[in-house]
C-alpha cells in the first residue's frame, strides 16, 4: 500500500456516476468494471465482451462487498459497501432489477479517478465508519508485461469516525460462474477451495465439468492480502426462495465472521472470504482483496467451418479456430496468478502511481490530461488482445457481447498514438504483421488481419488511407526505437506497399503523386478521385518513405518518392483547396475493369461510373489527417502551411454545431441535445445527393485528430474547446468516461487524444538522430517515447530532464529554436537527471 493518497484527475458527485464503468484488468486479459457507486460489473474476463454482465450463479444479486461493524456497546451495522441506486433502476416487473438492490447501502457516495485509479467514497450518517474503496490495475507505460496482469485490486480503506473502538469485517462475495462468458455457456460441477500461500489467503474457483477446450473454461480466484482474521464460505446453503442470501446475511451480521457451508449439489457455487480486524477511534485500516483469473480459450475472430475429417471419431483434431492468449502463457492458473503477483504489488502500485502522479502533475490543460489518460482504458478493454507469441491485436471496438468489426483495421488504427508512445514494442509488433503477414508478394496490405496468423491475408482487400498511414506509422516506431534491424527487416515491403499504388487501375496509376483511383477508407465506402483525406495520406507515407529509404541507400527509390511528393503536393494546393478548406474532385471510373481487383470492398457505391457515398465539396472534420500524423512523425508540411491554417479555422466555422436540438443526423447519434460536437462534414455549398454514410455524425477520433491539428497550428483555444466539448459528453452521468464509443465500446480511434501533449509540449524524440525537442513553453511536462518516460522542466534559461522509466540516449537537445548538442552520448539511467541551460536565439 502507497503512503500518499493516489493522485486524482476528476472528480464526479453523486448526480454522475450512473454511467460510470473504469475498466480494472491488464492489456490483453478482459476486464472487471468499477460502477461509479461502487459496484462491479460488465466481467468481461472470458474471452469476449459482455457488457451489463454480472455473473449470478448461486447468488440471486451477483457479486458484491458487505461490511459489518460492532461497537463496544455492542451496536452493530451490516451493510453493502455500494451507494445508493440510481431511480432508473428503481422500476422492474417485479420491482428493482438492480444487482443486490435489496441490501443495505451507504447514502452518501462520490467517485474520483486518475486511470487506472479509481476510488469510490462511501458514508453514511448511520454508519460509525467512512470507506474509501480502492481500485486499479498495475499501468506502467514501456512494460506491457506488468501492464498485463489478469487481476483487479480492491482495497477498502475503513475509517472508525466514532469516539469507540470498533470491530470491523470486511467480507467479498463472487459466484463460481466459469463456464458462462454473458452470452453462451452454462457451468457444470463447479467447485470452490480455500488456499493459503505465503502472504495471501483465498479461495480457488474451478470447474470439473466445463469442457477444457471451450473459451468460458478457466480458472478464478479472491484473495486477500491483508492481515488479520481471515474466514470464509466455499458455497452458500441451499435453499428456495430468497433464503440462501438471508442465511448468508445472518451469519455474516452475527459477528462478522463466516460459517463455512457443506458445499451442496450446485453448479455455480457462491465463494464468500471475510477479513476481520479492529480499529481504534481515529484510525483508518485497509481491507485489500484481489480477483485474478486464468481464462486461455480465445478463438479468433475470423472462424472457419470445421471440415468432417477433422472431428471424425473420437480423436477429434485442435480447433483450428482457436488463437489462444499471451497473459495466460505466464500462469498456470488464477492461484498462480495470486502467488505471482501479490507478492510485488505494493512495488506495481507505486510504479502506477509514479506514472500517474508524473502526468497528471504536468502542466497541460486538465481536460488534455483526462482524455489522453482516460482513453488509454481501450488497451485493456476486450478491444485489445494478445495471441500467445506476444503479438497485439485490437478490434476496432467492443459491441455489448461481441468485438465490433474486426482485424487489427489499419484506417482505424492509423489514428491512435497511445500504443507507440508508451507501449513500442507492441506497436512494432504490429508493424510486423502489416508488412509481414498480411502483406502479398506484390504489396496489397490487407486492411483487415484474419487470425490465426497464417490467414493474415484471407481478406483479399486494401484500403489507401489504411496502407498508407502503415508506411507512415513504421517510420514513426522506428524514430522512436531506433531498431535498424525492424527497418532493414520490412524495407522491401515498405517499397512495395508504395508501388502497389501505381499499378494499373491502382490508386496513383498515372505515378503523380495524386491519388485518383478507387479509394476505399475509414468511412467504409470507397472515394473516386482526387480527395485531401487519401492524398494527404500519401504525401504523407512518400515523405516518410523517402526518409527510410534515404537511410538504407536506396537513393533512387529516395528520389522517386521526392519527386512524387513535390508534384502531389503542388497539384492539392492548386487543384483541390477552395480558400477555405480542401475539397473532394469526385472522378468516376468508365467502367468496372479500370478499378484493380483487390481495392472494391464492396460497402460503396453500387453503380461506380456514377458513384454516391462521396465527399463530394463537403468540409470533412480529418482532411488534414496525413498533416496530424507528419507533425507527431516529424515530417513537417505536406501541404502549404497556410491552407492548414486556413482549413482548421473552415472546419471551426462549418462544422462545430453548439446544441444538436436542431441537427438532423441519418445515422448513429453520439452526441445529442445541448451538446457541442464537430459534425463529420458541412456542406457550406452544394451538397451530393447521398453523401458518404457517416457526413451528419459526430465520432470523438476525428474530433480529436481537428483538435490536435489545431493545436499544432497554434490555435490553441479553438483546440481545447474541441476536446472538452467531448469531455463533457462523457461525464459520468451520460456516458462513462472511460468508454468513448464509435463503432462500439472503447473504440482504439479515441486514442488519438495522447497526441494532445505531444502538440502542446512540441515534444518528438528520434532514436535516430539521438535527439529529443520541446517548444520553449515553460512549465512541467511528461514525456513518453515508448521505450522511457519521464518529465521536463523547462524555465526561460534552462531544461532539467528526470527518468523516471527505463533509459534515454540523447546527443542533442531542442528547446524552441535553442539547440543544445553533447559529445559523447550522453545516457540517462532510470532515476537520473540532468539540467542544461540555453539562451534562445
Amino acid at each position: 500500500m502507497t503512503s500518499t493518497p493516489w493522485p486524482v484527475l476528476k472528480h464526479y458527485d453523486q448526480d454522475h456516476l450512473a454511467k460510470i464503468a473504469l475498466p480494472i484488468g491488464g492489456i490483453g486479459t478482459g476486464t472487471i468494471s468499477l460502477g461509479g457507486r461502487g459496484d462491479l460489473r460488465d466481467w468481461e474476463i472470458v474471452n469476449r465482451p459482455a457488457k451489463g454482465f454480472i455473473p449470478r450463479g448461486q447468488l440471486n444479486g451477483g457479486p458484491f462487498f458487505a461490511i459489518h461493524t460492532r461497537r463496544n456497546d455492542s451496536q452493530t451495522d451490516t451493510r453493502m459497501l455500494e451507494g445508493p441506486l440510481e431511480f432508473s433502476e428503481y422500476e422492474g416487473a417485479s420491482g428493482s432489477k438492480s444487482s443486490n438492490h435489496g441490501l443495505p447501502r451507504f447514502r452518501n457516495c462520490s467517485f474520483a479517478a486518475a486511470y487506472p485509479f479509481g476510488q469510490v467514497n462511501l458514508s453514511d450518517p448511520d454508519s460509525p465508519v467512512e470507506v474509501r474503496m480502492e481500485a486499479f490495475n498495475p499501468l506502467i507505460p514501456c512494460d506491457a508485461d506488468r501492464s498485463g496482469l489478469p487481476v483487479a485490486m480492491l482495497r477498502y480503506v475503513v475509517t472508525n469516525r466514532t469516539s469507540t473502538p470498533i470491530a470491523a469485517s470486511v467480507c467479498g462475495t463472487i459466484p463460481n460462474f466459469i463456464g458462462q462468458d454473458g452470452t453462451s455457456g452454462a457451468s457444470k460441477e463447479n467447485q470452490n477451495r480455500y488456499r493459503s500461500s505465503e502472504g495471501a489467503r483465498g479461495l480457488f474457483l474451478m470447474s470439473r465439468g466445463v469442457d477444457k477446450k471451450a473459451p468460458q473454461w478457466g480458472t478464478l480466484a479472491l484473495a486477500t492480502i491483508s492481515d488479520g482474521d481471515v474466514s470464509y464460505r466455499t458455497g452458500w446453503k441451499k435453499i428456495g426462495w430468497g433464503s440462501s442470501m438471508l442465511d448468508f446475511w445472518d451469519d455474516f451480521s452475527a459477528d462478522g465472521t463466516l460459517t463455512d457451508r457443506v458445499p451442496e449439489d450446485v453448479d455455480a457455487p457462491a465463494a464468500s472470504l471475510a477479513v476481520s480486524a479492529d480499529l481504534e477511534p481515529g484510525e483508518a485500516r485497509a481491507f485489500t482483496f484481489v480477483i485474478a483469473w486464468h481464462f486461455p480459450n480465445r478463438v479468433t475472430w475470423t472462424p472457419q467451418a470445421k471440415t468432417e475429417e477433422c472431428c471424425e471419431g473420437d480423436n477429434c483434431c485442435d480447433d483450428p479456430d482457436l488463437i489462444g492468449n499471451f497473459y495466460t502463457t505466464r500462469f498456470d492458473d488464477s492461484w498462480d496468478v495470486i502467488e505471482q503477483v501479490c507478492p510485488e504489488l505494493d512495488h506495481l502500485e507505486c510504479e502506477t502511481e509514479r506514472f500517474v502522479r508524473s502526468f497528471c502533475d504536468s502542466d497541460l490543460p486538465a481536460t488534455v490530461k483526462e482524455a489522453a489518460l482516460f482513453n488509454l482504458s481501450t488497451l485493456r478493454s476486450q478491444t485489445c488482445f494478445q495471441t500467445p507469441d506476444g503479438l497485439f491485436f485490437g478490434w476496432e471496438g467492443c459491441g455489448d457481447d461481441t468485438g465490433c468489426c474486426l482485424g487489427s483495421c489499419t484506417h482505424v488504427w492509423n489514428y491512435e498514438q497511445s500504443l507507440a508512445f508508451l507501449f513500442g514494442d507492441l506497436s512494432k509488433g504490429m508493424r510486423r504483421v502489416e508488412f509481414g503477414h498480411a502483406m502479398r508478394e506484390d504489396g496489397m496490405m490487407s486492411f483487415r488481419v484474419s487470425l490465426p496468423i497464417a490467414r493474415a491475408q484471407d481478406i483479399p482487400h486494401a484500403a489507401a488511407d489504411g496502407q498508407m498511414g502503415c508506411i507512415m506509422k513504421v517510420y514513426r516506431d522506428w524514430q522512436l526505437s531506433g531498431d535498424h534491424k525492424m527497418l532493414e527487416e520490412l524495407i522491401p515491403s515498405i517499397r512495395k506497399a508504395l508501388e502497389f499504388c501505381w499499378i494499373p487501375g491502382g490508386w496513383d496509376a498515372d505515378q503523380d503523386g495524386v491519388m485518383e483511383g478507387c479509394q476505399h477508407n475509414t468511412m467504409d465506402v470507397e472515394y473516386y478521385g482526387p480527395n485531401p483525406q487519401m492524398g494527404i495520406w500519401y504525401l504523407g507515407a512518400l515523405r516518410a518513405a523517402e526518409e527510410m529509404m534515404r537511410y538504407v541507400g536506396e537513393e533512387d527509390f529516395a528520389n522517386r518518392c521526392r519527386a512524387l511528393f513535390d508534384s502531389g503536393r503542388q497539384w492539392l494546393d492548386e487543384n483541390l483547396f477552395n480558400g477555405e478548406y480542401y475539397e473532394h474532385e469526385i472522378r468516376p471510373p468508365l467502367r468496372s475493369e479500370d478499378v484493380a481487383e483487390c481495392l472494391r470492398v464492396g460497402m460503396g457505391a453500387a453503380d461506380i461510373t456514377s458513384p454516391d457515398y462521396q465527399l463530394g465539396p463537403g468540409c470533412l472534420v480529418d482532411q488534414l489527417v496525413g498533416q496530424y500524423m507528419a507533425h507527431v512523425c516529424g515530417l513537417g508540411y505536406l501541404v502549404d502551411p497556410e491552407h492548414v491554417q486556413t482549413t482548421l479555422k473552415s472546419i471551426m466555422k462549418h462544422n462545430l454545431i453548439e446544441g444538436l436540438h436542431g441537427h438532423f443526423n441519418t445515422m448513429r447519434s453520439y452526441a445529442i441535445g445541448d451538446e457541442s460536437a464537430l459534425l463529420m462534414a458541412s456542406y457550406p455549398g452544394q451538397r451530393p445527393e447521398n453523401p458518404f454514410p457517416y457526413f451528419t455524425e459526430v465520432m470523438t477520433g476525428f474530433e480529436y485528430t481537428a483538435a490536435i491539428g489545431m493545436l499544432y497550428e497554434g490555435q490553441i483555444d479553438p483546440g481545447l474547446q474541441c476536446i472538452q466539448n467531448i469531455r463533457d459528453r462523457y461525464d459520468g452521468r451520460k456516458r462513462s468516461p472511460f468508454d468513448e464509443a464509435e463503432c462500439g465500446h472503447h473504440y482504439a480511434r479515441a486514442m488519438a487524444a495522447w497526441a494532445a501533449g505531444l502538440a502542446l509540449t512540441g515534444f518528438h524524440y528520434s532514436a535516430v538522430d539521438v535527439s529529443m525537442s520541446f517548444s520553449d513553453t515553460t512549465g512541467t511536462w511528461f514525456w513518453s517515447t515508448g521505450y522511457a518516460w519521464g518529465t521536463s522542466q523547462i524555465t526561460e534559461t534552462d531544461v532539467s530532464l528526470t527518468v523516471l522509466h527505463g533509459n534515454l540516449m540523447l546527443r542533442r537537445l531542442m528547446i524552441g529554436r535553442a539547440t543544445m548538442t553533447g559529445d559523447p552520448l550522453l545516457v540517462l539511467n532510470q532515476g537520473e537527471s540532468t539540467r542544461t541551460t540555453f539562451t534562445s536565439p
